[in-house]
């Protein structure tokens, strides 16, 4: 958890002094940015860490407490999409973000007074969709912003409503494969989530550009990777120190192969989510899926509701009290997978440009968090279960969607042949 605070450099100075902004991470680590504003300490509010907004002399002092917030904005931001990637912000990052915000290039429907800045808009449409709850969503488009600002930099195109046609997003789609090296399948997102603020931005009246519907890229599904029943019953009966960062991170892992839960969905249960066992009903969790806003009833088996018992009890939580992070679960199920046995070699495909990029690693390799749901859904309709209570259970409201985590390797579409056919020894 970070958090930003503002201080004087020189508090008791009689002069203007220069503001910083102090990122506090986890109440531990303490990065101190300076936000090239200033102010006389005379007209600073210590207690609310703003300017002072009353009094004479004070009149301009709301654009300074505004560009304050957006600086903390950017800052929080900033560790966000750094923590995404398990990682703490370089000193750089974070006096990237706390500098003054590039201007715009000018807007002809700015200039005529009657639309907003492209890149104001987008900044507003990140803060929407994280006031929202959907923080990782949020990052998401901020990093897609991101990528559109680095592309607009390197070639010199000036990124605003208007000039978003579709020759530049079929350009900024071959710098992405091109310059920046992603996949198809992040290509593909990147351009949904441009349309998605276009969209966005076209019912606030921002915009009334649609160009970029007429931009598309190929989505390749990679192959999903699953835990098979041996190895999920290697990795439940693997001996770990109870209470060790290890076997707190089993438990989580185990607990979304046991429901299919996202990991935003796992630490959000609280006890008011856990229904007890009744006469016609098993022990169950009933919750707000926070992607898509669905509710979703989850049955509970003894080993889940173990598990749950924990969490609610906090055995699971880490010495700071906060659940694991996605990243730092993640990496701790890389050192879980060679201890269970984990390591049969799996092929992983990324196509780039259509064209297929397949290497082989050991399965811990590619083991996440996200795993744990496609252990889930393959498991369960390999035991006989339909894909409509196993998308039911999910919360998946899309069988498209739902099709992606089904895992049919070779062995399990052997198994499955067998069940139907005679077999030769």
């Amino acid at each position: 958890m970070a958090t930003v605070s503002f201080h004087l450099k020189e508090p008791g100075a009689d002069r203007p002094t220069a503001i910083y902004a102090l990122l506090t991470i986890d109440r531990r680590h303490r990065v101190k940015v300076y936000t090239g504003q200033s102010i006389h300490p005379d007209r600073w509010n210590k207690a609310d860490q703003r300017a002072q907004l009353r009094g004479k002399g004070n009149e301009l002092n709301g654009h300074l407490n505004d560009a304050l917030t957006g600086i903390s904005e950017r800052l929080l931001l900033a560790y966000a999409e750094s923590l995404a990637t398990g990682t703490l912000p370089t000193a750089a990052a974070l006096r990237e973000a706390a500098a003054p915000e590039r201007p715009a290039e000018p807007d002809p429907v700015e200039a005529a007074g009657r639309g907003p800045q492209f890149w104001q808009r987008y900044e507003e449409w990140v803060n929407y969709t994280r006031a929202a709850g959907t923080v990782r969503t949020a990052q998401a488009h901020a990093t897609a912003g991101r990528h559109l600002r680095e592309f607009s930099d390197a070639n010199g195109y000036a990124i605003d409503f208007d000039t978003l046609t579709p020759t530049v997003g079929d350009r900024w789609a071959a710098y992405l494969l091109n310059v920046a090296g992603l996949t198809d399948n992040t290509i593909n997102k990147h351009l949904g989530r441009l349309k998605a603020f276009m969209k966005w931005a076209a019912k606030r009246g921002y915009t009334e550009n649609t160009a970029l519907d007429r931009v598309s890229w190929a989505r390749r599904e990679p192959d999903v990777i699953a835990l098979s029943t041996a190895e999920l019953a290697a990795l439940e009966n693997l001996p770990l120190p109870v209470g060790s960062r290890l076997d707190k991170a089993r438990a989580w892992f185990l607990l979304a192969c046991y429901t299919g839960l996202r990991y935003s969905d796992l630490v959000s249960i609280r006890p008011q989510h856990l229904r007890p066992a009744t006469d016609k009903l098993p022990a169950h969790l009933r919750l707000t899926a926070q992607k898509t806003r669905a509710v979703v009833n989850v049955p509970l088996s003894a080993r889940a509701l173990d598990i749950v018992n924990r969490l609610l009890a906090g055995e699971l939580a880490t010495l700071k009290s906060q659940p694991i992070t996605n990243p730092v679960l993640n990496r701790f199920l890389k050192e879980l997978g060679p201890l269970a046995g984990i390591d049969s070699p799996v092929e992983v495909i990324r196509y780039r440009g259509g064209i297929a990029d397949v290497t082989t690693c050991p399965k811990h390799e590619k083991l996440t968090v996200h795993t744990a749901r496609r252990t889930f859904v393959t498991l369960n309709l390999g035991k006989g279960m339909s894909a409509e209570f196993v998308m039911k259970l999910t919360g998946h409201t899309s069988y498209k969607s739902f099709q992606r985590y089904v895992n049919l390797t070779p062995q399990r579409v052997a198994e499955e042949f067998a069940k139907f056919h005679e077999m030769p020894d």
